[in-house]
């Protein structure tokens, strides 16, 4: 790969400069992921034949093209020596392009940034953060499998010489099992530290929800306005209205994320059995069931009182070229190999920029200057609702999708 390809290459005319060139790159790590990413692509490649986009041929030729790739980096210990390559993926892609030409410009990869990227519906994203804790449920639930062992009978640490049924006992109290060695019963806190790592990955999530909802707040953004009832004044400012309640949701993710970590370093170097330092699971534990409880109660108030600003929202998803990526969708469609649409795009993106306009409404005549394959179709392909409306795969922010998915997570919270 030339110093100055990149895979984003056609929205810009400049150079990066070199230190933050070397600053970014990521292949000195991530060039351990070569071989799985290669398989990767190898699926996708095939979900891609399946889907129309490549040929049987195209197909063929990018399979046996990453195959060779594969076996020349278990053969040649000096393959992936490439001082130029940003990441494994630019890497994966040029030597591809390299082996069968411009069937190897249709692997895709995608990331984003903080920047507008591609429009999405309201509810998608807040299925987004469904799916997130849900998993935290699902966390907390498979710990207390773990925890829900009855430690009693394990004595000071040998085990008891009375003729206890510990069963009976274990029933009595509703726990599941009963341990079955004295040593650890009486040494083990991984419940407490697991419990307070689940708690730490809910409120990582929890801290997410308010810093989007933080940001959607704020007049740059306007997607969102939050109720008095979560919100405070300024001392000194009689406008502002600040999102006191989500800044405390972000903040006190921290404190749960310490009692973990204090929780590891304290049992890190226990001997068996009991030790006095264990002394100090109670207070991180009991402050995190505290915290996280707490939070997860604010957090349901503030959703509560929050109102969608929605023609603000769809004014923002309907500009700044949100809908580039479904344009060299619109190309790919029409067989350009996606990496040249990319670039054609770029190069339209950078030409309604400089018109001061946004893609749907530069001049025909404009876009096919990049590519004489686009026709008036290209409007109706450019809309807000068409391009919501393809990204119809499982998964996928098209309205029947997410109608889907709304069902299904009320039925799961039914169940």
């Amino acid at each position: 790969m030339a110093e100055d390809q990149k895979l984003w290459g056609g929205r810009f005319t400049g150079r990066a400069d070199e230190g933050f060139a070397a600053f970014n790159r990521s292949f000195g790590f991530d060039r351990r992921l070569f071989a799985a990413d290669v398989r990767a692509s190898v699926a996708h490649g095939e979900g891609l034949r399946a889907a129309g986009v490549l040929t049987d041929d195209e197909a063929e030729q990018i399979k046996r093209g990453l195959d060779t790739l594969l076996s020349r980096a278990r053969e040649d210990e000096n393959f992936l020596d490439d001082p130029r390559a940003e990441d494994v993926h630019s890497l994966i892609e040029s030597r591809l392009v390299e082996l069968v030409g411009d069937a190897g410009r249709k692997v895709l990869p995608g990331y984003t940034h903080l920047q507008r990227a591609q429009p999405v519906l309201f509810a998608h994203w807040c299925l987004a953060y469904f799916e997130m804790l849900a998993r935290d449920r699902e966390r907390l639930g498979d710990a207390r499998r773990r925890t829900n062992v009855l430690p009693l009978g394990s004595a000071a640490l040998a085990g008891t010489s009375y003729a206890i049924d510990r069963e009976s006992v274990a029933r009595s109290l509703g726990f599941d099992a009963v341990s079955r060695n004295s040593l650890d019963a009486v040494s083990d806190r991984d419940f407490c530290v697991e419990f307070c790592a689940a708690a730490s990955l809910f409120m990582v999530h929890l801290s997410r929800l308010a810093e989007d909802l933080i940001l959607y707040a704020t007049t740059e953004f306007g997607f969102v306005e939050l109720g008095d009832a979560v919100s405070t004044g300024s001392s000194l400012m009689p406008q502002k209205k600040n999102p006191d309640a989500l800044e405390l949701l972000r903040g006190k993710a921290g404190r749960v994320f310490g009692h973990t970590v204090a929780l590891l370093a304290a049992l890190k170097g226990l001997p068996l059995a009991y030790n006095k330092d264990m002394q100090e699971d109670k207070e991180a534990v009991f402050d995190t069931a505290d915290t996280l409880s707490a939070s997860l109660e604010v957090a349901a108030t503030v959703l509560r009182n929050i109102s969608l600003r929605e023609e603000r929202a769809r004014e923002a998803a309907s500009r700044g070229y949100m809908n580039a990526t479904e344009l060299a969708d619109y190309l790919a469609r029409k067989g350009v190999p996606f990496r040249e649409a990319h670039e054609a795009v770029g190069r339209v993106v950078l030409r309604a920029i400089e018109l001061g306009v946004e893609l749907g409404e530069l001049p025909l005549e404009e876009m096919r200057a990049a590519s004489p394959l686009i026709e008036t179709d290209v409007r109706d392909a450019l809309s807000l609702e068409r391009t919501l409306a393809t990204k119809s795969q499982a998964g996928g922010t098209s309205p029947a999708r997410v109608a889907e998915a709304l069902a299904a997570a009320r039925e799961s919270l039914d169940a």
